[in-house]
């Protein structure tokens, strides 16, 4: 779910139909289990808390008690075993409590920390 200039953004549909009808997941960089707090700062809402369910290289998911407006760009605040991550996202879905984010800070040191994080889980497995 991470944005390089020029890209388009991900359809919401990310499951590709196999030639027996079965649904297999289209993403291209594989989620995490991970449960940590979230600090989400909104433009026109005060900080809103949240606790991550899954992240990628290009996004996460998090479970969320207050409302946000889809397509609206937030920071997002968490701790990784690396070290504390700022990062800019895109609210892309909702689903009951449950939101999608993409990372939209191509190259910064956030996300720097988020690919590190995701090799060393994708090592483990």
């Amino acid at each position: 779910m991470f944005l390089e200039w020029g890209d388009k953004l991900e359809s919401e549909n990310n499951f590709e139909t196999s030639r027996t009808g079965k649904l297999i997941d289209a993403r291209n960089h594989p989620r995490f289990k991970l449960d940590v707090d979230v600090k989400i700062y909104p433009r026109d809402k005060s900080r809103v808390m949240g606790r991550i369910v899954d992240i990628s290289q290009r996004g996460l998911a998090g479970m969320l008690k207050i409302e946000i407006p889809l397509d609206q760009v937030v920071r997002l605040e968490f701790d990784l075993p690396l070290g504390v991550v700022s990062i800019r996202a895109l609210v892309r879905q909702k689903n009951a409590f449950r939101y999608g984010f993409q990372f939209v800070e191509p190259g910064s040191y956030a996300q720097e920390l988020i690919i590190a994080f995701c090799d060393e889980r994708k090592s483990r497995s």
